[in-house]
């Protein structure tokens, strides 16, 4: 695999565990570990896209609450819509 690839894996890794909240943490650490060698080189820039947003729009946007950021429609932000954390 190409390694500006696996660079860019590692750096959205680190990114979605180290938020700032320990909720958001939980939650994009699990959706991050779960779809992150899913994702083709494209999906992978969306989610680095979505990781730069605020954890409360993410929240919001995750939960389906009034968010002053639009959101664009991709397959990324869709599968976090529909990501179903579980509490460990």
């Amino acid at each position: 695999m190409n390694s500006d690839i696996e660079q860019l894996k590692k750096k959205i890794i680190y990114r979605s565990n180290y938020r700032g909240t320990k909720e958001m943490d939980k939650l994009l650490g699990a959706f991050t570990n779960t779809y992150i060698n899913q994702l083709n080189e494209k999906d992978l820039l969306d989610l680095q896209k979505l990781l730069n947003f605020e954890d409360e729009d993410l929240f919001n946007f995750y939960k389906g609450l009034n968010t002053n950021i639009e959101f664009e429609e991709n397959n990324v932000n869709s599968l976090f819509k529909k990501f179903k954390y579980v509490v460990d």
